[in-house]
């Protein structure tokens, strides 16, 4: 809507200075005044023309604005005419793309969260069904054997469900960016060794051969303390994998172009229709080996990894088993 009381006032000043020009004219000479009143008056009508025509491109404009502010598609008002006007059209145009954007990418967001929460209480459902039971069952249970059995099963319940709260709560840092790696030589030997350290007690147990190949002074670039967590996660899942009497081979190949780690288990290995989605957040395969699903452990190992600019992939050995390579290039 053109404002009309600022074009009010408008004529009314030009009114009163063409006024002024007449009688500075008229005290000249007669032909003077009429002269002066005359182009002042021609003056402040284009003056006012102008301003009004101006007025009515941003009263459109606004309307075009409040549209797309009420969910309007499109800013579709047409282009000014080159000046300020066109400027304030072409930067309100980039805005509202701006903003569009920005929108889709909260829906987009907001559909993650909704799905992560899902899954979240799809993975401790498992575990807090099992834990009930367990306990239903160590009320019930006389028998001091099977109670300390029932107890046993109840702390690996309670320590797969800590373990799995600090990995999302570690994936969840580093999705929000708040993870600031650390950027220095890490050699890989070293690494590995400090990796298997809390395993070492569940190889023995298991009867599980360890066969490592390190190339000594082999090193990658990149934060040890995320580094030894994305081991030991497929450390984890090979652990899970294998039966007792089974072995794992790492091997580290160091060349002129990249720095290679392999992880080798004589598991079962994986379902070809897994292959693809290993690494997708909480993924639950389908082959007959496995029993709990790759859940949350590789799709953090993969962001730790790739984050620091390397790369991992899996897939079944020649040989038999799982088969996981990380690779750092120099």
């Amino acid at each position: 809507m053109v404002r009309n009381k600022e074009l009010r006032q408008l004529a009314l000043t030009c009114a009163v200075i063409a006024a002024l020009s007449a009688v500075g004219g008229f005290a000249l000479h007669p032909a003077a005044g009429f002269l002066s009143l005359v182009s002042s008056a021609a003056l402040g009508g284009v003056f006012l023309g102008f301003t009004r025509a101006r007025y009515r491109r941003i009263a459109q404009l606004a309307e075009e604005v409040d549209r797309v502010l009420h969910n309007a598609d499109t800013l579709s008002i047409q282009d000014a005419e080159e000046g300020e006007l066109s400027i304030l059209h072409s930067e309100l145009t980039k805005m509202t793309l701006r903003l569009r954007e920005q929108n889709a990418a909260l829906r987009r967001e907001k559909r993650h969260l909704a799905d992560a929460l899902a899954d979240i209480a799809h993975q401790l459902r498992t575990p807090l069904t099992a834990a009930n039971l367990t306990l239903s069952l160590l009320k019930t249970t006389k028998e001091p054997q099977e109670r300390r059995t029932l107890l046993r099963e109840t702390q690996v319940l309670f320590r797969q469900m800590d373990w799995l709260l600090n990995a999302l709560l570690k994936q969840s840092r580093l999705d929000a960016d708040m993870v600031v790696f650390q950027r220095a030589p890490v050699a890989v030997d070293d690494l590995v060794r400090a990796a298997l350290r809390p395993f070492l007690l569940s190889f023995e147990l298991h009867s599980i051969t360890l066969e490592t190949d390190l190339s000594p002074g082999a090193t990658w670039m990149g934060d040890r303390h995320w580094l030894t967590e994305a081991l030991q996660n497929l450390l984890k899942n090979a652990l899970d994998s294998m039966q007792d009497h089974g072995c794992l081979q790492i091997r580290c190949e160091d060349t002129l172009l990249f720095t290679q780690l392999t992880l080798h288990d004589s598991g079962p290995g994986f379902a070809p229709e897994d292959l693809p989605h290993l690494f997708h957040r909480f993924y639950r395969g389908t082959g007959t080996g496995n029993t709990t699903g790759y859940g949350i452990g590789l799709s953090l190992c993969k962001t730790i990894i790739t984050q620091q600019g390397g790369q991992i992939t899996a897939d079944n050995h020649p040989q038999g088993g799982a088969v996981f390579t990380i690779r750092f290039p120099k």
